[in-house]
């Protein structure tokens, strides 16, 4: 079984590789790269600028799971309300939790 890691809405899952899908998401203008943004407290699930070694990519539609590669020396996911989460090199399925409402399954906003 894959190792799995939860910080609030966001699940980041091992996985052998990363699919050829979807593109690299820039780093914000701070140097983060940013798994989620909170949009009632504007926090965010983030590897800081220090982690150079990490690089997000986007599935097709901003629905699809996001991939994550970790490079040597691992990354810390932080935020503001979580506890740190020190990640290991390798590649990763970042996953936001969902929930269901009478008209659609959408991500859960925080």
């Amino acid at each position: 079984m894959n190792k799995h890691y939860r910080q609030g809405d966001v699940l980041v899952i091992e996985t052998a590789e990363i699919p050829n899908l979807g593109k690299p998401v820039p780093r914000d203008a701070d140097g983060s790269v940013t798994l989620a943004h909170g949009e009632a407290t504007g926090h965010r699930h983030r590897f800081g600028p220090e982690d150079r070694h990490c690089t997000l990519f986007q599935g097709e539609s901003l629905d699809d799971d996001m991939f994550l590669h970790i490079g040597s020396g691992g990354a810390a996911l932080v935020h503001e309300e979580h506890a740190r989460i020190d990640l290991p090199k390798g590649s990763k399925i970042v996953r936001r939790q969902r929930e269901y409402t009478p008209k659609a399954i959408r991500r859960v906003e925080d």
